[in-house]
């Protein structure tokens, strides 16, 4: 009848309340504290996002009797890349790279032409003379790995106050990152290398990576962002999906298509339900790993209001894309990673105020903790990081909201305190001597500073709508004891104020901006300019707060670095480190789960994208609108063909784009979502339903060939090399 221990939770409630009378919920503080004690953590709470430098060797052949050499690790790891904030891989010899569309979608803006919308009508190039080079972008493959462990802990014990602890370690990892660059370079002159320095366990230990980069990448084919991002919002973070979440692009040497050995060649037989599958890919950002009193910290604090911004910009660009749709193709993309990051944050806050997940969480905790106290060299070493940590909570609370007020720079952010707090830094800096001036302002570098303060392009009426949000949440934290504000608002509320701050400021207007630049930095300084005035009459106090934040923090790190090292003295590498947005391998197998009362299907086919479809044909709803080549199929398409499937691998955001393999290595899918339940994977891995959503690669295939007429493409990923 209970399938986990949180269904027998809610059971005991429930007896609860009825037998204490359903008219008033009587449950007591105390009784509910009791039925949390009795929650365990779980074997992998804090996740399967095995590190190549410590894999799991010995558990992959107990749990799936594969036992892989470490000839399959170089392999996996070669053929596996990174884009800036997604994951890839080669998928050919002649260096075809997968990724999914919305990692891509940056790059179709890039390479779109006058007169086109590639966003909304795909891109597919039927020869190699057509690929697109696609500005500014890169594709980094992880070439070295070393353990850098001991240099760095060295240094940091060397210091003997926090903040100088923190300041020679980080002075250490600069050392080291420079140290192999020049190493790797001089033996690869003509490469362009990336050497940075990994942070395992909070600091229990270290690894320098060494990445060649690539910076000639062509977009070969991206299809309709409708059918790449079907269901849209909606279905995002949901499953089952019928998303063909795919893109290609080309690596290119010397002006022609890069020669690799390393790649994952596609699978002809796709999987079935029970198949172990692997994840390798570039997962960003986890938290399993902080204490208890940090995860409250962003329960109640730091989440709260992200989420907060997030919530008011989804409904500023939303706003603003339906009063001007001949504007929707410059903004939507931005639109989209608002929403996406707002969803997320919304299944981790969720997440984090679950009772029960919470609960698994302080078990581990009082686990690890007696682990530490039990043994006298772990007590005197490490005894009292948590009450030390949790004292940096409460101090770091008191300062949060003040410190987000007085910050100018972001997408929540007007531009106009942007440009205001950026002209005053100038001032303040120009008024230095060179030689005390930071780097930005010295030399060659301070005509580029000072080019970059006025935007390309100012948008007003989106501005605004900002303005005013900011100005309402810097009201939310003042009141009425900030006598600059007060200034500002002049007794009237933000929406009331706004149109005369925009008339009188000068800072939309290029010439004006530029004559402060070029004039004496006191002109700046006194100016009475709104936004201007109100950046220099706060300054002191902005950057107090900000000091003061930066010391809590500071104090934060050098706790966290030996909680760190604590973590790696009791366990060792049995748990894998928190995600930083370098190369893992998770594992996992093809998996249904309960949902809704009912089940999901571990694979969809395009059947499913036809319902769909026509399901909300009769709604004036367009995030299941299809494209006019989807609407007349060709008598060859299979629509039984798998399209999405769902797996028990651990991923998160940075996962995008991971090839999912086989044991022979042979890519089966293409990772591109999590499902609701797997979002407090911020904090905790819980595999009973969480799931990672992936395109299946039969249904890749699929559309490739009957849809997009690419046969040459799909002839190159079926043979491993250009036909």
């Amino acid at each position: 009848m209970f399938r986990n221990s949180k269904n027998l939770l809610l059971f005991l409630f429930f007896v609860v309340f009825l037998l204490t009378g359903c008219s008033t919920y009587q449950v007591t503080k105390p009784d509910y504290l009791a039925y949390l004690d009795t929650v365990k953590a779980g074997q992998f709470d804090t996740g399967k996002m095995w590190t190549f430098d410590y894999p799991p060797i010995d558990y992959f052949k107990k749990t799936y009797n594969f036992t892989p050499t470490s000839d399959w690790f170089e392999k996996a790891r070669l053929s596996a890349l990174r884009l800036p904030g997604c994951s890839a891989s080669f998928v050919s010899e002649d260096g075809l790279v997968m990724t999914n569309h919305h990692c891509a979608r940056g790059a179709l803006d890039a390479v779109n032409r006058e007169g086109e919308n590639l966003p909304e009508t795909g891109f597919y190039a039927a020869t190699l003379e057509e690929e697109r080079k696609i500005p500014n972008h890169y594709v980094d493959q992880l070439i070295y790995i070393g353990d850098v462990t001991d240099e760095i802990q060295k240094a940091f014990e060397e210091g003997k106050t926090d903040a100088e602890r923190v300041a020679n370690r980080d002075k250490k990892i600069r050392e080291i990152q420079q140290r192999y660059y020049e190493e790797f370079k001089k033996s690869n002159p003509e490469d362009s290398i990336v050497a940075s320095v990994v942070t395992f366990y909070n600091g229990g230990k270290y690894s320098i990576y060494v990445y060649k980069r690539y910076t000639d990448v062509r977009l070969v084919y991206a299809p309709e962002t409708i059918v790449a991002y079907f269901g849209g919002d909606p279905d995002n973070f949901t499953y089952p999906r019928y998303d063909l979440d795919v893109a290609f692009f080309r690596v290119y040497k010397d002006g022609k298509p890069l020669k690799t050995k390393y790649y994952f060649p596609f699978s002809k037989t796709g999987v079935k339900e029970g198949d172990p599958v692997f994840v390798i890919g570039n997962p960003g950002r986890t938290n399993r790993l902080l204490t208890v009193s940090q995860l409250e910290f962003f329960r109640d604090v730091s989440y709260p209001y992200t989420l907060s911004v997030l919530d008011n910009l989804v409904r500023i660009y939303s706003d603003f894309i339906a009063k001007h749709p001949d504007k929707k193709l410059k903004y939507q993309t931005r639109l989209f990673s608002f929403s996406n990051s707002q969803k997320a944050y919304a299944g981790r806050l969720a997440g984090l105020r679950d009772a029960y997940l919470m609960a698994r969480k302080r078990d581990f905790e009082k686990n690890f903790k007696n682990s530490v106290l039990n043994n006298p060299n772990l007590k005197a070493k490490y005894g009292n990081l948590w009450d030390e940590i949790a004292k940096y909570q409460v101090e770091k609370t008191k300062l949060f909201h003040e410190l987000q007020a007085y910050s100018f720079t972001g997408p929540s952010r007007s531009v106009y305190f942007r440009i205001a707090n950026d002209l005053v830094e100038y001032a303040e800096q120009m008024k230095l001597p060179e030689e005390r001036r930071a780097d930005a302002y010295k030399g060659e570098r301070l005509k580029a500073t000072k080019v970059r303060i006025f935007p390309q392009e100012i948008e007003t009426e989106l501005e605004k709508a900002i303005l005013i949000y900011q100005l309402n949440y810097m009201k939310s934290v003042f009141g009425e004891k900030n006598q600059a504000f007060n200034e500002l608002l002049k007794g009237k509320s933000p929406e009331e104020v706004v149109d005369n701050l925009l008339n009188v400021t000068i800072l939309s207007d290029k010439e004006k901006v530029t004559a402060l630049l070029e004039g004496n930095p006191d002109d700046i300084l006194k100016s009475n300019d709104p936004f201007i005035s109100f950046v220099v009459k706060t300054r002191q106090r902005a950057l107090e707060v900000r000091e003061k934040y930066n010391s809590v923090s500071a104090k934060e790190s050098a706790k966290l670095q030996l909680l760190g090292r604590a973590i790696f003295d009791v366990y060792g590498t049995s748990i894998p480190p928190d995600a930083t947005f370098t190369l893992r391998i998770a594992d996992g197998v093809v998996k249904s789960y309960e949902y809704n009362g009912t089940i999901a299907p571990p694979i969809t086919t395009f059947y499913g994208l036809y319902d769909r479809h026509y399901s909300f044909k009769t709604t004036n709803r367009t995030d299941w609108e299809l494209p006019e080549r989807w609407k007349n199929l060709p008598s060859t398409f299979d629509l039984s063909t798998p399209l999405n499937f769902v797996a028990t691998n651990d991923i998160i955001g940075g996962n995008s784009g991971s090839p999912v393999v086989n044991m022979n290595l042979e890519v089966v899918g293409l990772i591109f979502d999590g499902n609701i339940e797997s979002l407090p994977g911020d904090f905790i891995y819980v595999d009973e339903k969480n799931r990672a959503v992936a395109v299946d690669v039969r249904g890749i295939v699929e559309a490739l060939r009957h849809i997009y007429n690419a046969d040459r493409l799909v002839d190159e990923l079926e043979q491993g090399k250009i036909k």
